[in-house]
């Protein structure tokens, strides 16, 4: 049995991690503003929605209260926001409002670092401990990407990884860094990798790829620590 708590867990990767990388028997806490629609699975795997605001810096607090007295074997942190219209063909950093970059900033890297601090006591009593993050290819070097703020803190998140790693490593928790490229997010899980390869002529991840690749990790003994993963989209010449 292994217990998980996954953030950012209502919908796109998140929510595919919440259901497909726990095993029957295991416990996962689900970290979401929203209700998410995983609770109703019945599959074996208990799952524990906790409400929380990551915009929020006494959000860390509340949900490690809530693991006071638990064990955690693996912790996902998925969270991520971006600059308004950042997509869009006409987005421009000279737009952006200092107040939104302030929020980008404290949810992509304030929250990161204060949610795994909160927790790593109850990390540090699993056998093997994981703790996965996940960045993007925009974090990576040469990525052609202008979203300044989002971009910054896709870097930190890497930078995060690298001191954490130093940090816990005579605790024996492993953390690991994904960055991966740019995913088929809207197709939900359960709709399968056939459907997200057909929907975007295979130029989209399928959630199922980064479901595949955290099992792997997770599935490592306490000796073997990836620091790693980047997983552009093949056809994405930049990365």
């Amino acid at each position: 049995m292994k217990k998980y708590i996954v953030f950012g867990a209502s919908k796109g990767l998140g929510d595919a991690f919440v259901r497909g990388v726990p095993q029957a028997g295991d416990k996962v806490w689900v970290v979401s503003r929203s209700k998410p629609e995983s609770l109703q699975l019945e599959d074996g795997v208990q799952r524990v929605w906790i409400q929380a605001d990551l915009s929020e810096l006494q959000a860390a607090k509340q949900i490690a209260e809530q693991l006071r007295n638990e064990t955690l074997d693996v912790l996902i942190y998925n969270v991520g926001i971006w600059e308004k219209e950042g997509f869009e063909e006409h987005y421009t950093f000279d737009q952006d409002e200092p107040s939104d970059i302030q929020e980008l900033i404290h949810v992509n890297i304030t929250s990161t670092i204060v949610c795994i601090q909160a927790l790593l006591p109850q990390l540090r009593k699993s056998a093997a401990g994981k703790i996965i993050l996940i960045g993007s290819t925009a974090g990576l070097s040469n990525a052609g990407n202008t979203q300044v703020s989002f971009v910054a803190s896709k870097f930190a998140i890497r930078g995060i990884t690298e001191a954490l790693r130093e940090h816990t490593r005579r605790d024996h928790i492993a953390v690991t860094c994904i960055n991966p490229g740019e995913l088929a997010a809207e197709i939900p899980y359960e709709e399968g990798m056939e459907r997200a390869l057909s929907e975007y002529g295979g130029t989209r991840i399928p959630l199922q790829d980064m479901v595949s690749i955290v099992r792997c990790i997770v599935s490592l003994s306490n000796a073997a620590c990836v620091k790693e993963i980047n997983v552009p989209a093949l056809t994405d010449i930049n990365t």
